[in-house]
């Protein structure tokens, strides 16, 4: 386990392809990202519309392998995805980036950068067509580079699906620093967003919760659980009817320059409930 209590999946996210990050996952029914896919979708059109940018840059912090592109890009689910890699036997790397390529791209109205630790995982979701450019930082212990830098000036929205928490306001402030993008983050509950929200308040962003909560993955084994339930209880939050049922679950915030972020998500609790954990 790390120092969260959760158990540590590292080597899946370092692997050359994505086969062992899907089969892991899969076996404790890993769901976040098709929880967010509407939710990301819904922030993607609300900003077209507002920015009037027909052709929007996202960045997805902590991207992995570009699932989260990919489900957009592809029009895609997670359980597709899940079969897509399972039966992709014993295709060699090269093979497989080519399956992946001839995967129907019907959202390319968006450009997506992957920022991520794990640099054979951004290698292999650029090579695979998922993201547009890739930036591999540690943004936690050090400031961007001028390449960086000059990447994350072009960025218009922000997300993430579960590296929040991990990362803190260090990497979120020096990401906000470069273009005042839209944030929507989904925070396991264990982790307060509140030293992020303040940290980008101080750059005049406003930060608000999006109504209910959303299923993250199983708990890998009885110790986790335990150990998880332990830090809920030292955080002061409620784990009856979600993490003590067996589940991790998280929260939607969204974080919005200039005062703004009620509307937006006001927009995203607008969606309908069956898109919710």
């Amino acid at each position: 386990m790390d120092s969260t209590g959760k158990i540590t999946f590292d080597d899946i996210y370092t692997a050359p392809d994505p086969r062992a990050f899907f089969s892991t996952l899969r076996r404790l029914d890993y769901d976040i990202p098709q929880q967010a896919k509407a939710y990301f979708a819904k922030l993607i059109d609300e900003y077209r519309a507002e920015a009037d940018v027909k052709v929007p840059t996202v960045l997805d912090l902590g991207c992995s392998y570009g699932v989260n592109a990919a489900l957009y890009r592809c029009d895609t689910t997670m359980e597709r995805l899940y079969d897509h890699y399972a039966s992709a036997g014993a295709l060699s790397r090269d093979e497989l980036i080519a399956r992946d390529r001839r995967m129907d791209a019907v959202g390319d109205d968006v450009r997506f950068i992957g920022l991520d630790a794990s640099a054979p995982a951004l290698d292999y979701a650029l090579a695979a067509g998922f993201i547009d450019e890739a930036i591999h930082a540690d943004l936690e212990n050090e400031d961007p580079t001028d390449e960086q830098r000059a990447l994350l000036s072009e960025v218009d929205i922000v997300i993430s699906t579960g590296c929040v928490g991990y990362v803190t306001e260090k990497t979120l402030v020096r990401i906000a620093r470069e273009n005042r993008p839209w944030m929507a983050h989904f925070v396991l509950r264990m982790f307060s967003y509140g030293p992020v929200a303040d940290g980008l308040g101080e750059l005049d962003y406003e930060t608000t919760g999006v109504e209910g909560v959303f299923r993250q993955r199983k708990f890998a084994s009885d110790e986790e659980q335990t150990q998880i339930l332990d830090n809920l209880s030292v955080a002061g939050v409620d784990p009856r009817g979600l993490e003590a049922g067996g589940r991790l679950y998280a929260r939607l915030f969204v974080s919005r320059p200039h005062g703004a972020a009620g509307g937006l998500a006001s927009a995203l609790n607008a969606l309908p409930l069956r898109d919710r954990g």
